[in-house]
């Protein structure tokens, strides 16, 4: 007589118990709040360029008037004549060229301080640093002056050099972190490989730091789009960039708040745009180096 032995069942598993962790929810908690307090004076603000003139000046604003398109049509000159074309377009023009300067000085300056550094590369850092201690009012005066000898008083290519001068410590500074995590061993090798300063600069480390680029590209546009007081002081009517245009509106008549507000949409969309063009890259370039 056999006898069978039975082979000893297995446990059925058992599911992984999830613990609430107090601290992450409270986190998020914050985050949603701070979140939504932000972005409710921005649809606010796209609420009341759809309303007219006097439902927007009522105390208390009226939150279900009437929509109308009254303050983008006002925006665009159905009143006065006056186009913001041009004033978009000096602002693009302005935005995109010093941007494009920019990188093409900080990348080389940001090689030389990081992956290859100079001689006393802590001073030059600070140097750069140490430009944007200045208020830009106590610069203004001189810049005007200087500008005025030389004819380039309300000249684009003025708020182009501004810009640039403006943007290239920040972008020097970021591009020196996001250089400083490119690994030698791949320059010395492309120096093996006979690559010069300029390839090896084209063909290998600006692909690698792509979302560095990208992220600090879109940081100088969006000061340079912002800027408002070199282009207040500075230009008149040829050269008036979007910023100052939108002053136009506060006037001593009083203030037109839904045109304000329309114009204020039109204004910040290539900010908008960009951002969710750039939006992966610039997440990617701002963590770049922050997980070793």
């Amino acid at each position: 007589m056999t006898t069978t032995v039975e082979a000893p069942r297995k446990a059925p598993p058992v599911a992984p118990v999830h613990r609430r962790n107090p601290t992450g929810t409270l986190l998020s908690v914050v985050a949603w709040v701070v979140g939504i307090l932000f972005i409710i004076p921005v649809l606010w603000m796209l609420l009341t360029s759809f309303h007219s003139e006097t439902d927007a000046a009522t105390n208390p604003p009226s939150l279900f008037a009437p929509l109308t398109l009254d303050g983008y049509a006002n925006f665009f000159g159905a009143q006065t004549g006056t186009s913001p074309l041009p004033a978009l377009l000096n602002s693009l023009t302005a935005s995109i060229l010093s941007t494009a300067l920019v990188l093409v000085l900080s990348i080389p300056a940001a090689y030389a301080l990081s992956i290859r550094p100079v001689r006393k590369w802590t001073d030059v850092l600070f140097f750069f640093l140490s430009t944007k201690m200045l208020p830009v009012v106590a610069g203004l005066l001189p810049i005007y002056l200087i500008a005025q000898q030389i004819g380039m008083l309300d000249n684009i290519w003025l708020l182009i050099i501004l810009y640039t001068s403006m943007n290239l410590p920040i972008a020097v500074w970021m591009m020196r972190s996001f250089l400083a995590e490119v690994p030698i061993e791949v320059l010395e090798a492309a120096a093996i490989d006979g690559c010069g300063l300029v390839r090896t600069l084209r063909t290998v480390v600006v692909p690698m730091v792509l979302p560095g680029i990208a992220a600090t590209s879109l940081i100088c546009f969006i000061f340079s789009w912002n800027e408002l007081l070199f282009a207040r002081v500075l230009t008149a009517t040829v050269a008036q960039t979007a910023p100052v245009f939108l002053t136009g509106f506060v006037t001593s008549q009083g203030l037109f708040l839904a045109t304000v507000c329309a114009a204020s949409v039109i204004v910040s969309l290539p900010v908008l745009i960009a951002g969710f063009a750039a939006q992966d890259k610039l997440v990617q370039g701002l963590s770049l180096g922050a997980i070793k």
